[in-house]
Parts: C-alpha cells; structure tokens; sequence
C-alpha cells in the first residue's frame, strides 16, 4: 500500500464518505463491487488512492487510478463501475472546486491565463482526466498528513487545497478550469445554466428562456450544452430529477408519488416508468436493493 493509499484508509474512518477536519475535503472508502449504476457526480477533483473506477460519459469510458485524477468542472449525471477486493478497498479523496480560490490563483499565473484554450470555438467538456505527477501527488500525500491532525487541518487545510489546485493548473486539466473561471467561455456559460437547474430543477422547464439567461442563442447553447455534459439539456434535467428522487426515495423513505412530486413530475406512472429504466429497479423496490 502506498503512503497515499495508507493515509486515505486511516483517515476512512466508515464505509462510504468520511468528512474531513477541511470544509470541502471527504474521504471515500468502499469495500465491495460497484456494479454499473447511474449517478450524480458534483463539481470537484477526485483523487484515488487504491483501486480504480470507471465512469461513462456519452460514448466516453474514464478510467481513474493512483496515477490518473479526474476534474469535474461542472456537476454531471454519469455512470461509474468499479471492481474491488475484499483485502483492497477503493480509497479516494474528493475536494470540492472553490470559485474565489481558483479565480485568485488564475490571477497570479499572469500570461498562463491567456493559454490557447480560450479562443472562440474551443470545447471544454466536463469531465477529464490528467496524469498524477510526483509534484501532484506530493501535494495531495501533504494534504492527507494534515487532515490527521486537527490543529494541521485548521492552520494548513485550506493552504494544501490551493496547492493542490495551483498543481492541476499546472497539469493537463488546466484548460476546462480555466475556461470555467473565465466570464463568456461557452463552459462558464453553461456553469451558470446548470447551477440555475439545480436550483429550480422541480420547475417547469423552458430552454428557449434558459438559453437566454445565459445570453446565447437556443441553436448555439444547445451544441455548448452538450460539448460539456455529453446531453440535451431535457436530458440532464431529467437525469438530475432522477438522482434527487432517489436520495429522497431511499434516504428520506418518501413515496414514490411524494418523491415524484417534489423533483417536479405530474404523472406518477411516468416518473416510475423513467426511474425503472435509469436505475434498472422500480421506485418501491429501489430502496429495499440499496439496504439488502
């Protein structure tokens, strides 16, 4: 095991998310197979530190591991897949993106900022992947020692973070983040849409009035749209419909009519016939799979 991965397995103190002693830091651990299944992955950095996973994207397949991170600049509806031994839990680190703090350091990489990845035209999708060089992941192991101490984490967390952040601008993920923190980049642009769906994704959905908030034609914010989340935008709301039924169907124990109601469907035959076909169980038996 190496010092990364044996930090990560005593910092897990739980199977699933273990939070940290730094706002926006968690420590991931799990013990068994994760089979093919649908989910919402959040905005942030995801660092592995035993085992891999998969995730599917449109017709994409990421594979991350040890030496490979992956950089989510927006939130995305995906899919992932793991194998895991029994003697070997899947261990990863995921650090949330925060805005002031990556706007600051983009400020101080002077001529960086105005890489070639800005220009009118350039697609920057939502998920990637970089390599994990040794300045990276000596960061990250210096992040982990931190998090062991409470005294560590209030003085150096946030600090490590920004490192840690500095160091992937510095990587092959530099241009979706760059162009996310950058006003009028199509990805930014598309940022701002998302964040207005997942506020108001209950809502009745207009994207001619979306694609105006976000001052960009329907035809153009359509292609942005897609060149980020690999979806339609109908696509994306449902899926995040979907994923925020089921935090509330298999956490809260709500009905699936009350379930169905709150993330914005008006047909309850409709909303079971569509969460059957996502997650490949129906809205009643869902929860009792998840438990088993």
């Amino acid at each position: 095991m190496s010092e990364i991965a044996a930090t990560m397995a005593r910092l897990a103190t739980q199977e699933g998310v273990t939070q940290t002693g730094v706002p926006g830091v968690r420590i991931y651990k799990t013990s068994r197979d994760i089979p093919r299944t649908p989910l919402l992955y959040q905005q942030g950095v995801i660092i592995v530190g035993q085992g891999s996973k998969r995730v599917y994207l449109g017709d994409d397949v990421y594979v991350y591991d040890p030496d490979h991170y992956l950089v989510l600049s927006v939130p995305l509806p995906a899919e992932c897949e793991a194998t895991v031994s029994e003697d070997e839990p899947l261990l990863s680190m995921v650090v949330d993106i925060d805005m002031g703090m990556l706007g600051g350091i983009i400020s101080q990489l002077e001529d960086q900022a105005q890489c070639e990845c800005l220009r009118p035209g350039c697609r920057h999708p939502g998920l990637s992947l970089a390599r994990a060089d040794e300045a990276f992941k000596e960061t990250a192991l210096r992040l982990l020692r931190a998090l062991e101490s409470p005294v560590e984490s209030r003085v150096l967390g946030q600090g490590l973070v920004r490192e840690l952040i500095f160091r992937i601008m510095c990587g092959e993920n530099a241009a979706s983040l760059h162009a996310l923190a950058t006003k009028n980049t199509g990805l930014s642009r598309i940022d701002k849409a998302l964040k207005q769906i997942h506020s108001n994704f209950s809502q009745p959905f207009n994207v001619d009035q979306l694609a105006g908030f976000v001052n960009m034609s329907t035809s153009a914010f359509h292609r942005a749209f897609k060149d980020v989340t690999a979806l339609s935008p109908i696509q994306y709301l449902k899926k995040v419909r979907l994923n925020r039924a089921k935090i509330l169907l298999v956490d809260e124990g709500l009905r699936a009519s009350d379930a169905a109601r709150m993330v914005g469907y008006e047909s309850v035959s409709q909303f079971s016939r569509e969460f059957k076909r996502y997650f490949g169980a129906s809205p009643r038996h869902l929860p009792e799979m998840q438990r088993a």
